[in-house]
């Protein structure tokens, strides 16, 4: 018999691509010595600290006015979302988390109004970070079948399937270096992201998650390279923080999927295997071939 502990789960998350937002960037909405621009509308219930984003001007043919040495159409990069709304562009999820001046890339003035629209990317997944513990719920719905005729019959009568979850997490707000596979460019998703997700007010608060059961050690070569996860797509339903002056702060989140969920057995997409001759398994599972149940 085989005994897993829970030391060897974990949760990874893909931020989802909502709504575009189309503004207008305004000469004077620049600030060069900040490295900071705005527009009129509100983006902090649009935007959020290291969502990676595609600006395009709206004109075809047209290149942005405003990023320095950037003579394109278009822009792709990562974006820090001050308490004032106003946006720094950067070209790692870890420097738009940090938002350091030093760090962003350099604006210039405008020669007129830009006319932009920003749609957000989801780049990659992200391991969460500070995770305590989690639970994930699956359930079969039963449904009433007496009303309906064989061919709907046929179709429900082994119910509906929902999943539900909870995370339960120690509060962090501060961007740490992931150190699972001793990879400095493979950040982390802090608790703090799932509770903006919460009251985010335009895009919504859909998330992609891998819920993982059990995932092999990297550096042990005897250890099988199978892993047990769920994949979701889920939205945020509720996230409560315990604030007690004599312990660790701590932050509940409780989320529902969306659409078909997956119970996995096989080689973690995220994982990169070189192994084989002419065989990469990339971010979206191609490359291998995993086994797994709906």
């Amino acid at each position: 018999m085989t005994v897993y502990l829970g030391e060897n789960g974990f949760v990874e998350l893909k931020r989802s691509s909502g709504e575009p937002i189309r503004a207008t960037v305004e000469i004077e909405d620049v600030s060069t010595q900040k490295r900071r621009f705005s527009f009129e509308a509100d983006v902090r219930g649009e935007l959020m600290s290291g969502d990676q984003v595609d600006i395009t001007h709206q004109i075809a043919g047209t290149d942005l006015d405003f990023i320095a040495n950037h003579p394109e159409h278009d822009w792709r990069g990562y974006v820090f979302v001050d308490i004032m709304g106003g946006i720094r562009l950067f070209d790692t999820f870890e420097k738009a988390i940090r938002g350091e001046l030093a760090e962003a890339i350099e604006l210039k003035k405008p020669s007129s109004a830009q006319p932009i629209t920003i749609r957000t990317r989801g780049s990659r997944y992200l391991e969460v970070a500070e995770i305590r513990s989690y639970e994930f719920t699956t359930e079969r719905e039963n449904i009433d079948l007496t009303s309906l005729g064989d061919q709907f019959r046929n179709r429900y009568e082994a119910g509906l399937i929902s999943g539900q979850g909870r995370l339960d997490c120690f509060w962090d707000h501060q961007k740490r270096i992931c150190e699972r596979d001793n990879s400095p460019e493979n950040g982390q998703e802090l608790p703090i992201y799932l509770a903006q997700l919460c009251i985010r007010l335009v895009q919504g608060a859909d998330f992609s998650g891998r819920f993982f059961i059990y995932a092999p050690e990297l550096d042990d070569p005897r250890a099988s390279r199978n892993a047990v996860w769920y994949e979701a797509e889920c939205i945020i339903t509720n996230v409560s923080v315990n604030v007690a002056a004599d312990s660790i702060i701590e932050t509940s989140i409780d989320f529902i999927t969306t659409g078909t969920f997956r119970l996995l057995v096989g080689v973690p997409p995220s994982y990169l295997l070189t192994e084989e001759p002419a065989k990469l398994l990339q971010e979206d599972g191609s490359g291998l071939i995993l086994s797994g149940a709906d």
